[in-house]
């Protein structure tokens, strides 16, 4: 099916959480006033980024985070507007981020409905010196019960979405009921909706993959691969994941990380990249697998679990399974 982004008349991402309340959050005003607070960070984080090299905040920031990855400069500051701004609106009673160790619980969040946050803040920071794409990951959970460090399968999450910071500062979101596009209209400072219910194709003749570990990867993922090349397929890698599955979602494929020699587990992170960019994906009508069954079933068992995933149109995500 093809997308089509129409003009819109002006509908701001809260007007458009109000619109769609009973549908979008139940009736829950709280889930509202925390897309509100991931759309702030993200126009902040834009911001930062637009004059980045001007402030001279690019590079490494000289530490790595918890997971032995180099810190840039605007990872740290990215993943600051996105607690100080989250942590401070009642109702966000647990936050976890990717560059944290641990879990972070706020007091604000002890009195009505409570939700848990989990974000990566800036996917694909190795791409900022060169002025490439990256992008923000959120995942919302409401919590219904009193322990609020349980961590909860994909399949549970309320809300989703990422936003791409490129040519233009894109936000595309779902609360369950579809998946909408919106984009940061810096005149007006607000983000506008251009596209409701997004559906993504039902096929696609490109993949997105780090291919250089091709030798490294399961015979089944090289199989695959053979196959699109000898079919024609297009190669997209940006080596930012919100980059590459925005691409997918609108022009119909498959987004693939599979296990290496360097990653046996995969290299993405459940919680913060692989359950909320799958919960969008399927949104609009397409699959996230692991290779072995379904992202949002995988029960998680700590804060930066790694997984597999095989990601996009259903039709290239049936043609990569049947080769596992």
């Amino acid at each position: 099916m093809n997308n089509t982004i129409r003009e819109a008349s002006l509908v701001t991402l809260q007007t458009h959480m109000l619109e769609h309340a009973s549908d979008e959050s139940g009736g829950d005003d709280t889930l509202c006033w925390i897309m509100s607070a991931l759309s702030i960070s993200a126009k902040a984080i834009a911001a930062k980024l637009k004059h980045a090299r001007l402030s001279d905040v690019l590079g490494d920031a000289g530490n790595e985070n918890v997971q032995g990855e180099q810190q840039q400069k605007l990872d740290i500051i990215a993943n600051d507007i996105m607690k100080t701004v989250l942590s401070g609106r009642p109702g966000v009673a647990v936050i976890g981020s990717e560059e944290d160790d641990d879990l972070i619980f706020s007091e604000l969040g002890k009195t009505g409905s409570n939700y848990s946050v989990f974000f990566d803040p800036l996917d694909g920071s190795s791409n900022l010196d060169v002025a490439g794409g990256v992008g923000t990951i959120f995942s919302v959970f409401k919590i219904e019960e009193d322990d609020v460090s349980r961590l909860q399968p994909g399949s549970a999450q309320v809300a989703a979405g990422y936003v791409l910071y490129g040519s233009s500062t894109i936000l595309v979101m779902t609360c369950g009921n579809g998946v909408h596009m919106f984009v940061l209209d810096t005149m007006v400072g607000a983000f506008i909706r251009v596209a409701e219910n997004l559906k993504i194709p039902e096929r696609g003749k490109t993949y997105s993959i780090n291919e250089a570990n091709y030798l490294s990867f399961p015979d089944g993922y090289k199989a695959y691969l053979d196959a699109c090349h000898e079919q024609g397929y297009s190669s997209r890698y940006a080596g930012a994941m919100v980059a590459d599955v925005h691409r997918i979602l609108l022009k119909g494929g498959v987004f693939m990380y599979p296990p290496t020699a360097k990653a046996p587990n995969g290299k993405l992170r459940l919680m913060y990249e692989c359950n909320p960019m799958t919960m969008v994906i399927v949104q609009a009508g397409g699959l996230g697998q692991t290779g072995s069954g379904d992202v949002l079933d995988v029960e998680p068992r700590e804060l930066h679990q790694r997984v597999p995933i095989v990601l996009g149109s259903p039709g290239n995500v049936a043609d990569v399974l049947a080769r596992l």
